[in-house]
């Protein structure tokens, strides 16, 4: 148990310094595109329709890369797996670290949409499958907030970070520390007792007690082939839970990804916001979010459920979302922001719901699906709220509703919030008995 304990405190030190490194730069790049494609101007469309467009790419790939490699992490350890993300990471750093003209901004977008696929989705995924090999299924809901809460660690310490750097210098200190969270991970993390590779009866358990491990389902042959949208979709149906679980995700990735690309582009047309006032914004989300994963969520989940957690989290991100889209003054962002201490349980609860209802050699597999799900949400956003987003933003919007967009898109979480009411925890099913 101190080893496993040991073994989590490496990988909650990886994800910290990749988000840290990752979340760095967001304050920046709206100001840096802007200035790029559109100078002196606070509304660009180009700059909106070319965020989209990466996003939309970068989704299709992650939709077939990450199934794929949660898939190949259930056979060959999830360490060999996570160093592919992680270094992959910080290639697009390193260009605008060393240039911000156009056309070091175009080379950083290209670049972006191809390592995005191995990075936005992997990441998590496989960190997720990590904390799953090591923790007993009562406990993993509470794991998985923990985990949640120091990716929201990261991005407050990169958002403070980037409050105080200069811009030049904030691309160049995200790429350095980028290595080091990779170095970092060959160096100290020690691969989980999980998959094909690793698959002895006599390997080490969970972190739980006895009689919580007797409660947990029993060990399954690893999954040898490669996983097809078939084997996805037959996984996805194995179990009602599993259908709604997936459905959840879908319209709840749809809303936070239709929101978030917009929301920093209408911001900056609607109140002028500039880079100190994005990275203020984004560490009040961050904060309020990484205080109620590491305090409040491991305290309320095993009271009240994962199920009703869910529930609770979809309502307020609805809300806050809502609030974004109608902002009448400059201080209504900052108190929707403050909302992010319940929308932050949707997350891990939903895949905590998703761990518990496959066998432990297929947590990789399981998240992975989940990833994919969340990433085909990522590719129908920017066309359906880009275009909206760049329309109302203009001159030539129909009515005078900038927010309109992001409207739009906080009603999927309302869709994902009424389906999450029936959701209900059935038995565990392996995939391979389907």
């Amino acid at each position: 148990m101190p080893m496993q304990m040991k073994d989590l405190h490496h990988l909650y030190a990886c994800t910290f310094l990749f988000h840290f490194s990752a979340y760095m730069v967001i304050p920046s790049i709206t100001d840096v595109t802007i200035e790029a494609l559109c100078p002196g101007q606070d509304q660009c469309s180009l700059a909106i329709y070319l965020s989209g467009f990466n996003q939309a790419i970068t989704g299709l790939g992650t939709l077939v890369v990450t199934p794929l490699i949660g898939n190949l992490s259930d056979k060959y350890g999830r360490k060999a797996l996570l160093t592919l993300p992680m270094t992959a990471a910080i290639i697009p750093l390193v260009v605008l670290a060393y240039g911000r003209s156009r056309m070091y901004l175009y080379a950083y977008y290209v670049i972006k949409m191809f390592t995005g696929m191995f990075c936005d989705g992997s990441m998590q995924c496989l960190s997720l499958a990590y904390v799953a090999d090591k923790v007993c299924e009562r406990r993993r809901v509470a794991a998985f907030g923990v985990l949640s809460g120091i990716s929201a660690a990261g991005f407050v310490s990169g958002t403070i970070a980037a409050r105080f750097l200069p811009t030049s210098r904030t691309f160049q200190v995200s790429a350095s520390v980028a290595a080091i969270a990779t170095v970092y991970m060959k160096i100290f993390l020690e691969d989980s007792n999980r998959g094909a590779a690793l698959a002895d009866e006599e390997s080490t358990q969970p972190l739980c007690s006895a009689a919580a491990d007797a409660e947990s389902p029993p060990r399954l042959p690893a999954v040898r082939k490669v996983l097809s949208v078939v084997d996805m979709i037959s996984l996805l149906r194995s179990s009602l839970t599993l259908t709604r679980a997936a459905t959840v995700v879908f319209f709840t990735s749809l809303a936070e990804s239709g929101y978030q690309s917009a929301l920093l582009y209408y911001l900056k047309a609607q109140f002028h916001f500039s880079k100190d006032q994005f990275a203020d914004l984004l560490l009040i989300a961050g904060f309020t979010g990484a205080v109620s994963q590491l305090l409040f969520m491991p305290l309320l989940a095993p009271k009240i459920g994962e199920e009703r957690l869910l529930n609770i989290g979809l309502l307020a991100s609805f809300t806050h979302i809502f609030l974004y889209s109608i902002a009448w003054s400059y201080w209504v962002p900052y108190f929707s922001a403050m909302l992010v201490i319940l929308s932050v349980f949707v997350h891990p609860c939903i895949r905590s719901i998703v761990s518990k209802k496959v066998g432990p050699t297929e947590q990789g597999m399981a998240q992975g699906c989940v990833t994919g799900i969340a990433s085909f949400a990522s590719i129908l956003s920017p066309l359906l709220f880009t275009p909206l987003t760049a329309l109302f933003l203009s001159d030539n919007a129909p009515f005078a509703f900038k927010g309109f967009s992001i409207m739009c898109a906080g009603f999927g979480s309302l869709v994902a919030f009424t389906l999450s009411i029936s959701m209900r925890s059935t038995p565990t099913i392996s995939y391979q008995k389907v």
